[in-house]
């Protein structure tokens, strides 16, 4: 079906959901906005693989406060990165249903005020930063020019996907350097972080295939065409393997490896559920990756501890 205009109408739901944000007045609404503090499925998407790699490196016995300094270092920074990337996409914002009404988008929050939020909201991970032993701590730094980065990646590749995989589970190799030495296990930890990505954003990228197209915004969705479900499947089989690789280089215990089975069985059920890739549906699968990331951490929780 095609509008009067000969374009391709988006069904895709507006960015901007009612929420608790609502009840604050306009101008906070719409910082609090930017920051994506209404929508917080990402932060727990960036939170978990500072918790996984926590965990598998044996830090969860006497480290464990790093867990809540983590979850506010995820807080901050994913929001820090939100603004960034509504500074660099806000035209093409403006051309997508979803998120045309973003406060950069549409022109109420200014760029300099913009670059501000970003700024006060970078403190706050610097406070966290602070909290790290200084090995981590470059660590941490190192992946200033991923996040840089990563707004110009759905211009340049079909798999911007990859990159925010590169990127997002970067607090893997903090939180193990945090507390232990770096391993092959530490190695197999991110890399499963990154094909997990690539699977849930896959999901979330399908929702915007339509106006991405029409906009030239590239993405794996786009990509795999009708066979994003079976890429998504590859995608998370391959999170699985590697998390069993990972695993077995710190224990080499075949009981170890079942600690997995229920974030297996999770992502069974998402790939399964994928059929109907309506609107709604990839919201929902997409969001239910708190829950896999929490299932994935209990798993590691648990053989960690043993």
């Amino acid at each position: 079906m095609t509008t009067v205009d000969g374009s391709v109408p988006s069904i895709a739901t507006p960015d901007a959901e009612t929420s608790w944000i609502d009840r604050l007045p306009q101008g906070m609404r719409d910082y609090a906005r930017l920051a994506r503090l209404d929508r917080p499925a990402g932060t727990w998407l960036l939170y978990w693989p500072c918790a996984w790699g926590l965990a598998l490196a044996g830090g969860l016995r006497e480290d464990w406060p790093l867990l809540l300094w983590f979850l506010l270092g995820a807080t901050a920074m994913r929001g820090a990165g939100c603004v960034y990337n509504d500074i660099v996409d806000r035209d093409l914002d403006a051309q997508v249903v979803r998120t045309r009404d973003r406060p950069i988008a549409s022109g109420r929050v200014s760029r300099r005020a913009a670059f501000a939020w970003v700024v006060a909201l970078s403190l706050i991970g610097l406070v966290v930063l602070l909290q790290l032993r200084w090995q981590a701590q470059l660590v941490a730094l190192a992946s200033l020019g991923l996040v840089a980065a990563y707004p110009f990646m759905k211009r340049i590749t079909w798999w911007p996907q990859a990159w925010l995989g590169l990127t997002f589970n970067w607090g893997i190799p903090v939180a193990w350097v945090a507390v232990a030495e770096p391993s092959w296990g530490l190695a197999a930890l991110y890399a499963a972080g990154i094909a997990w990505t690539l699977g849930y954003d896959t999901i979330y990228a399908l929702q915007d295939i339509e106006d991405d197209a029409l906009a030239g915004i590239k993405s794996s969705a786009r990509a795999l065409g009708p066979q994003a479900r079976t890429g998504v499947g590859l995608f998370y089989a391959a999170t699985m393997i590697l998390l069993a690789v990972a695993v077995w280089q710190m224990f080499p215990d075949p009981l170890a490896l079942f600690a997995l089975l229920p974030a297996a069985m999770h992502f069974a059920w998402q790939v399964a559920s994928l059929g109907d890739r309506s609107t709604a549906n990839t919201l929902r699968l997409f969001r239910s990756n708190r829950v896999a990331g929490a299932l994935v951490f209990a798993g590691l929780a648990v053989v960690g501890l043993a």
